[in-house]
């Protein structure tokens, strides 16, 4: 558990937690507010079987780890869901885009262009996420998180 919980001094940390939380925490309120355009519609027109269960467990997720990502508490702990949930998201959304045609169940959405430019385009921001929660798996939460405090107060025990 001291594992899960160590994390280095470093103070800019607290800059990628809240890049990512807010993010996250935006998208997942977005999919309760606007079901239909990105919560269970969307994820019907993506192709996902069951798309009401998948749209509102992501949701759910997003905004946990969303609010558990700034105060820096189970920062790794989130940090993998999000690993998760964008690593699902390119290969849902992204990987289709590159091909030019559907992949597996997943439905193609209409664009200008397709192929690896327009990928890269679309996904800027899926990566800059994924990379994001990477760094957090990584390195923990900083001076300034919860998880330095509950370290702290296990090595004065």
């Amino acid at each position: 558990m001291k594992r899960f919980f160590h994390t280095d001094n470093d103070p800019t940390t607290l800059i990628i937690r809240l890049m990512t939380a807010l993010v996250f925490l935006s998208e997942g309120i977005q999919k309760f507010l606007f079901p239909e355009m990105y919560g269970p519609g969307r994820f019907a027109a993506m192709g996902f079987p069951d798309a009401a269960f998948w749209a509102w467990l992501v949701a759910t997720f997003e905004v946990l780890c969303g609010i558990l990502l700034p105060l820096g508490l189970a920062v790794r702990a989130a940090a993998l869901a999000m690993l998760v949930n964008m690593t699902v998201a390119i290969v849902v959304t992204k990987i289709p885009i590159a091909l030019g045609e559907s992949f597996g169940p997943f439905v193609l959405r209409e664009l200008k262009s397709y192929g690896f430019w327009s990928m890269a385009h679309e996904m800027r921001t899926d990566f800059t996420l994924w990379l994001g929660s990477l760094f957090l798996l990584i390195k923990g939460g900083g001076r300034w998180s919860f998880d330095r405090k509950v370290i702290s107060a296990r090595q004065t025990e």
